[in-house]
């Protein structure tokens, strides 16, 4: 596959150097139908927020949209690419536009072709759809058939919220398929996410297939600490480059910036500030309110769109599912995150370009 087929160079250049991407959240009205004046308006947001891509049809997406009841997989995903493609030309951008690729071998198929088709420059496949019992090597073959199709981005999702644990040895194979251009590491686990860390630089792919960050418990840990394995070339020194994040769907214009005086730091060769460190530690926290920890993640998509609504880009919280919503004590623990840490917010940036963002 030449990757210069599905992929600008200065968009594969700005992913492979690490920039913020967000997940993106589906934007829905009191009748939960689609709500295209908002999810028009929030893609402008992380836009003009400076994020180098987008995710759309991932966990944040909600996954009910692929319902043949609900119908909205293949309307989503082509609004999302033609809104995108609007509004990068009018601020004279171009960003990775990343397509949330799920189910067992013919549905991700079908749903790699459609992102192909739609103008989606990689897929981030997810392999929720397989249990313990499916073989490794099945697993492979899948991620294989699908990067025949379009460049795939590896997917380690925590199993709390639909996906399965994925061995040393998967990622050692995975990391060697022609196609493969980065990986989403996002199991919140420090053990699994060194697993992912050691086979990439086993498999002698690091320049080739970077990591991104999906561990929204862990973001600036994660960004900010240089991994040297030991490999049968010798030692590799491998950064996880930037984050493709449920977290970083909320005060993007914070998150562009921290991850910019990360890479300055970096290119800068100074330690990491007491200061950043205490930062993170505030994310975490954040984060922890938004994704409702204490109750294993239920509310996770209603909290990311509670911020939003308070800001305007969304309408009201609503998700497909009419009992998804905020649990007990999460309202609580947002307001109590979004009074503790005011300088995690980009209120004011928002408050600023809403009414353009909204604008036809």
């Amino acid at each position: 596959m030449s990757l210069e087929q599905y992929i600008p160079s200065v968009v594969l250049d700005r992913f492979r150097a690490g920039t913020v991407i967000p997940a993106v959240p589906l934007a829905l009205n009191a009748q939960r139908e689609f709500d295209a004046a908002h999810q028009r308006a929030l893609l402008r947001y992380y836009i003009d927020a400076g994020a180098g891509g987008l995710a759309v049809g991932v966990h944040t997406t909600q996954f009910a949209i692929r319902d043949p009841k609900v119908g909205l997989f293949e309307p989503v995903l082509t609004f999302a690419s033609e809104a995108i493609d609007s509004w990068c030309a009018h601020r004279g951008r171009q960003i990775m536009k990343i397509a949330g690729i799920c189910g067992r071998r013919e549905q991700a198929l079908q749903e790699a072709g459609f992102a192909r088709e739609v103008g989606y420059h990689a897929g981030l496949v997810s392999l929720g759809a397989y249990d313990a019992a499916d073989p490794i090597e099945s697993l492979v073959d899948h991620c294989r058939a699908v990067a025949e199709i379009l460049p795939v981005i590896g997917f380690y999702l925590q199993p709390a919220v639909g996906g399965r644990n994925l061995p040393y040895a998967f990622w050692r194979a995975f990391a060697e398929l022609d196609g493969v251009i980065g990986i989403k590491i996002a199991p919140f686990n420090r053990y699994q996410t060194l697993d992912v860390v050691r086979a990439v630089c086993d498999a002698g792919r690091a320049r080739e297939v970077v990591l991104y960050t999906g561990n929204d418990d862990n973001i600036v840990g994660d960004l900010v600490t240089p991994y040297v394995v030991e490999t049968a070339n010798g030692p590799q020194v491998v950064r996880i480059v930037g984050g493709l994040l449920g977290q970083w769907a909320v005060w993007t214009r914070p998150a562009v910036e921290m991850l910019s005086d990360i890479q300055q730091m970096l290119v800068e060769d100074v330690g990491i500030s007491p200061r950043l460190l205490s930062q993170g530690a505030r994310i975490t926290d954040a984060n922890s309110a938004l994704f409702d920890v204490a109750n294993q993640f239920a509310g996770s998509i209603p909290g990311i769109h509670e911020v939003l609504r308070r800001q305007g880009l969304l309408d009201g919280i609503w998700c497909l599912d009419p009992d998804e919503d905020l649990a007990p004590g999460q309202l609580e623990e947002i307001d109590r995150v979004v009074d503790a840490y005011p300088e995690l917010n980009d209120d004011a940036f928002v408050a600023k370009h809403l009414s353009q963002w909204l604008s036809i």
